[in-house]
């Protein structure tokens, strides 16, 4: 069977914005329109699509779907541009590029190259923040086109370039060291001396501590979920924390041991496009400009 295009295109949008009165907006049809354009598919596929949730949420045959349009969009797109139309005085219709990328990375150096990027091709890039450990999942349910990963292992239909090694570094403000551990940093002085914790599901902190025979989960902790807050946290004596060194500056003061290091790799569609492989490509020079080899 053949899968209409616009049926595809439409499920996206409705994935993308969560719900089908705002899917309509952004197709310009009506909600009915959209609903019959799912009703369709489900039809034709026989299983149902997406979950009418809020947000609407894609079941396995949905994110097919999703993945689906995406990739036709952006062959369209290359297609476009080998016409010479490609530029955005040329009045090419621009493109969502749906990207998913760590928040440490995101708030360090993942910004430039997308910058560069989007001065020269008509995008609208949709950046989705999650943890290293996490970003592949996105990737693989076909939420977006590439992503910045701890894995290394392709998920399916991807394949796998090294990145480089983003080294943190456990530091913590001088007033915070004089009141906590004012006789050198201990076990025993880790055990009640708070630290920062990024989100319930951030273990770099953790790891460090258990390195350190400390169970993480009886010592305080504050979280506080975002890049650039969480070092300013540590930085205002919060607690100490594990800081990218991009981010490290003359007025914290490091606690001590070896960095932690945290191989990253950029992990993209298997699909032969001009443009992801020139995104791919700007992130790869950028990201040996600031990280660490692998």
């Amino acid at each position: 069977m053949r899968i209409d295009a616009q049926l595809a295109a439409t499920v996206a949008a409705v994935i993308d914005e969560g719900s089908f009165d705002a899917a309509a907006r952004r197709l310009h049809v009506t909600p009915s329109a959209i609903s019959q354009r799912i009703k369709t598919v489900e039809q034709q596929l026989g299983r149902v699509v997406v979950v009418r949730s809020k947000p609407v949420r894609p079941t396995e045959a949905g994110e097919a779907l999703v993945r689906l349009a995406r990739q036709v969009e952006l062959l369209e797109h290359d297609a476009v541009a080998a016409f010479g139309l490609g530029s955005a005085e040329g009045g090419a219709a621009r493109i969502r590029i749906p990207l998913a990328v760590n928040a440490d990375s995101l708030a360090t150096w993942f910004l430039a190259p997308i910058s560069r990027i989007a001065r020269r091709h008509p995008i609208d890039v949709d950046l989705h923040r999650d943890d290293q450990n996490y970003t592949a999942r996105l990737l693989e349910s076909g939420e977006v086109m590439a992503a910045v990963t701890s894995e290394s292992d392709p998920v399916g239909g991807s394949m796998v370039t090294p990145l480089g090694v983003l080294e943190y570094r456990p530091m913590a403000s001088a007033e915070y060291l004089q009141r906590w551990f004012p006789d050198g940093v201990t076990a025993d002085g880790l055990r009640s001396a708070p630290f920062v914790d990024f989100d319930r599901r951030d273990t770099l902190q953790h790891d460090w501590l258990r390195d350190r025979g400390v169970e993480p989960w009886s010592v305080p902790r504050h979280y506080v979920p975002a890049s650039h807050d969480f070092s300013q946290a540590v930085r205002l004596g919060l607690g100490w924390g594990l800081i990218p060194v991009p981010q490290t500056s003359d007025d914290l003061v490091d606690i001590g041991g070896p960095p932690t290091r945290i191989a990253l790799y950029w992990q993209q569609w298997n699909l032969r496009s001009r443009l992801l492989d020139e995104i791919a490509a700007e992130v790869g020079d950028e990201a040996r400009r600031v990280l660490a080899p692998l």
